[in-house]
């Protein structure tokens, strides 16, 4: 604990320093397009899902002591919210729901260092995933518990318990930080950003890494468990529809979210994790319902940030305001999602959060052929409402690489739109992506490209100007695409001050601390927020 002791102006040096060092800078951009050519002689992991017998996804507790705890941020650093889960799931064809009335949530808490004399009650809650189809199994969860902590100190260590201490159920003892106020001068040190995880060796090897890299904040884009490659008999596929093709929907196994849950409780139960809805939460079942398990396996600032989902909410870490947005419901002008967006925005205030972060799933500026401008027709309605606000970065996952954008805005370069930053690469069992839409002969068909379950119809036109005029895809890579590797990784977001945050994103197959690419992405409030009457 003597580094907790360092006096409180060391941070402010260190910013200080490394503001001064040698990266480049989006000032100097535009950057010329950079490839990193594939390398099959490289290793690039084993995209391999853990079976279900290891041991790290085994159910190691008894009766209904506490698993797969995690903690999660509420809207802002005085609350944050504790999750975990007790009793075994079902699956089968006679599955009996437990009872979330007979077990307590309470968590008992303190800062680091004192008793841990406060506590609060929560609510409880089990899900099913049913299928009406002969020979599907049908699941439900474990009791899934959510308590919110509330009144909590800034950038302070507590350590806490979850379970029910009327039956001698409770969890070890595990730790969070909060995050520091919301300032211009107060940032999280660092955040983790990564999608597309999945439950794979590549998975183990990125865990590891950013737990070596000692997040303040992780930030999960999409693709979590991908229980959605599963049959509900536990029979999995690279490619589901390649596979299963006559199956009568869209089956899962649900087990494999508990796994997750196990897998990943080292990380999330000590650094609070905020997850976005993806194509793989969708999940569809009985009577259409959809994202269930996301829904109900995590807490949500939803309410808190003024949104009646939990596919779309907000949060400050200090002075970042995130903006988590869904494709996967209706995201149009008269959407519910859409006016939320818009009276979200609004109500930022950039003297006390200067930066502004935007994240969902499908990227909007990915030139890889796999999943190339399926989200166009979000990108047609919301894109506009971004820029007018002046977002700073964005972040994406679903295509499985890494790619850093050049500051762009409707397919142009602009030195005040946002920096677009894909991180599929987290190490799901769908293998890594590869080939690019501007690849010879590879531009994918236009009509091929929309995806249903955004919606919007067909929003993927030909290019109007620049070196793609009248055609989908470029013959070159785009000049609004800085950077591109078809590499596993996880990115480090370290927000210096009000102008400056250095992004890292680092290769599984390195050394943790090793950056792949780096940079300082540089705000210009003066010129850009003037400009676009924000």
């Amino acid at each position: 604990m003597g580094f907790l002791a360092f006096p409180l102006f060391l941070p402010l040096l260190w910013r200080l320093i490394v503001v001064n060092a040698s990266f480049p800078t989006t000032l100097e951009g535009p950057f010329k397009p950079v490839t990193v050519p594939f390398d099959n002689q490289s290793y690039h992991g084993n995209a391999i899902d853990l079976p279900d017998t290891d041991p790290q996804i085994q159910r190691t507790v008894q009766g209904f002591e506490p698993e797969q705890v995690s903690v999660s941020l509420s809207s802002d650093y005085d609350s944050v919210w504790i999750s975990w889960i007790t009793g075994d799931s079902q699956i089968g064809d006679d599955i009996t729901p437990l009872d979330p009335e007979s077990v307590y949530s309470v968590v008992q808490y303190g800062i680091e260092g004192s008793q841990m004399s406060n506590e609060e009650v929560g609510y409880s809650l089990v899900y099913n995933q049913l299928y009406p189809f002969e020979g599907l199994q049908n699941y439900t969860s474990g009791i899934i518990h959510h308590v919110r902590l509330t009144g909590l100190e800034p950038s302070t260590l507590y350590q806490y318990q979850c379970g029910d201490p009327y039956i001698s159920a409770m969890s070890d003892v595990f730790y969070f930080r909060t995050m520091p106020p919301s300032s211009p001068t107060n940032y999280p040190h660092r955040v983790a950003v990564v999608g597309d995880l999945g439950l794979t060796y590549n998975t183990s090897t990125t865990l590891g890494h950013l737990l070596s890299n000692h997040p303040d904040l992780l930030v999960l884009v999409g693709g979590i468990s991908y229980a959605d490659m599963y049959l509900t008999n536990g029979t999995g596929s690279d490619c589901y529809p390649c596979s299963f093709d006559e199956s009568p929907i869209h089956e899962t196994y649900q087990p494999r979210w508990d796994y997750w849950g196990r897998f990943m409780q080292p990380l999330v139960a000590n650094v609070p994790t905020m997850v976005v809805g993806g194509k793989h939460e969708i999940e569809p079942q009985a009577e259409d319902q959809i994202f269930v398990s996301y829904s109900s396996r995590f807490a949500f600032p939803s309410e808190e940030s003024g949104s009646s989902s939990s596919a779309y909410y907000s949060f400050n870490a200090g002075g970042i305001h995130f903006v988590i947005l869904n494709p996967y419901t209706y995201y149009d002008k008269s959407s519910d999602q859409y006016e939320w967006l818009e009276a979200d925005l609004y109500n930022v205030n950039r003297n006390v959060t200067p930066w502004l972060v935007a994240v969902w799933y499908p990227p909007w500026y990915s030139t890889f052929k796999a999943q190339y401008r399926e989200a166009e027709c979000m990108r047609v309605e919301i894109e506009d409402l971004l820029y007018e606000h002046g977002v700073d970065i964005v972040f994406n996952a679903h295509v499985h690489a890494y790619e850093r954008s050049n500051r762009v805005y409707n397919y142009s370069l602009d030195p005040c739109g946002p920096v677009y930053i894909t991180v599929g690469d987290g190490g799901s069992r769908e293998d890594i992506a590869v080939t690019h839409a501007d690849d010879p002969d590879e531009c994918p068909e236009p009509s091929t490209t929309a995806d249903l379950d955004i919606g919007g119809g067909f929003c993927g036109f030909n290019f109007t100007s620049g070196p793609g005029a009248g055609s989908f895809c470029w013959d070159r890579q785009p000049e609004y695409s800085a950077y591109r590797e078809s590499s596993f990784g996880h990115g480090i977001l370290e927000v210096k001050n009000e102008t400056h945050a250095l992004w890292s994103w680092h290769r599984n197959r390195d050394y943790y601390e090793t950056a792949g690419d780096i940079l300082y992405i540089v705000r210009e409030p003066d010129r850009c927020l003037a400009n676009q009457g924000n």
